[in-house]
């Protein structure tokens, strides 16, 4: 009696699980997360959003622990917590929704408002998108890799350089690879400082890169206002399949600026943010299961986000320079 309670003891440990078949990719998943913590805490990489997809990632590779899926064991069809938050939020895509409601709230358009044409060199950027796209249609060629036109579009994403968008892009198209899309996201966001430096100094010379641009001129209050509304009439117009993201930054811009709703603004910027961040994080994290993430389609999904955040990075420098030919008496500084 005593052996079988210390052999049942033992099968429920888990140290069993990581010892069978499989279990190792567990083991190498938690390693991956122990290194997002890493990087979050001793270098400063994202920490907002690399600590918590970094600990759900851990989480989720606990075997018998069931946080980020169902336990097949319970009667009463018991669900980890984890699993509730993607299915609210990742599934439904209200996470990304709300972070943008944050972002709009936190994000003062004046520059751009004061000097439209650099609206061209977001534009610009678009390029890796595209070329990523075209890239993971591409690699389905080799053998292991499996890119369907929904996979290369979310692989694309990566190459807007932001997070939410991508993360609700691939929620919506191939949810199979949202933990490493949304990895790839934001570990490239975080390392900017390193990736693109040497490429915009390849592609500039000493005298582009000390020019001093103009001050801009005053937005008023009116304009700030009219430009959230603007936005969406356009999106809602020409767009309407974007007005659910489009639609949540201007409704949080328009709080910010609007000036008779300060309270409201406030909790978009701080708490609303806050809250979804670790609830975001937490989900983006789970999906870094072992099963779906040890495989060639990963290496590829880090591949071709970095040809895109490159590929993106140059083409919004050639544009400044191109705009700087074209209209020299109002240089941006590339």
């Amino acid at each position: 009696m005593i052996g079988q309670a210390f052999s049942q003891l033992w099968q429920t440990t888990g140290l069993v699980g990581f010892l069978a078949a499989g279990g190792w990719g567990n083991a190498v998943m938690i390693l991956v997360g122990f290194l997002l913590l890493y990087l979050a805490i001793a270098k400063g990489f994202e920490p907002l959003l690399l600590i918590p997809i970094g600990f759900g990632c851990i989480l989720a590779n606990i075997p018998f622990a069931y946080i980020a899926g169902v336990d097949p064991t319970s009667q009463a069809g018991g669900v980890g917590f984890i699993k509730l938050l993607y299915d609210m939020g990742i599934e439904t895509g209200l996470f990304p929704i709300l972070i943008f409601i944050g972002v709009g709230a936190m994000t003062d358009f004046g520059p751009l408002i004061a000097n439209p044409k650099t609206l061209l060199l977001g534009a610009a950027a678009q390029f890796g998108i595209f070329l990523a796209l075209i890239g993971a249609l591409l690699l389905s060629f080799i053998p292991g890799i499996n890119f369907d036109l929904h996979a290369a579009a979310s692989i694309g994403i990566i190459g807007g350089a932001d997070g939410p968008t991508a993360i609700y892009v691939t929620s919506r198209l191939a949810p199979d690879l949202l933990g490493s899309i949304a990895v790839a996201a934001y570990s490239y966001m975080a390392l900017v400082p390193i990736i693109q430096p040497p490429i915009m100094r390849a592609l500039t010379t000493k005298s582009e890169r000390l020019i001093k641009m103009q001050q801009l001129r005053p937005v008023s209050k009116v304009e700030k206002i009219l430009f959230p509304i603007s936005v969406l009439t356009v999106c809602a117009i020409l767009l309407p399949s974007a007005t659910p993201l489009i639609g949540a930054l201007m409704f949080g811009n328009l709080a910010r600026e609007c000036g008779v709703v300060n309270r409201l603004s406030d909790t978009m910027q701080n708490a609303l943010m806050n809250i979804v961040t670790i609830f975001l994080g937490l989900s983006v994290g789970s999906k870094m299961e072992a099963a779906g993430f040890l495989n060639l389609n990963t290496l590829g999904i880090l591949l071709l986000g970095m040809v895109a955040f490159s590929v993106g990075t140059a083409t919004g420098v050639l544009i400044a320079k191109l705009m700087n030919r074209i209209d020299p008496r109002d240089p941006i500084n590339p």
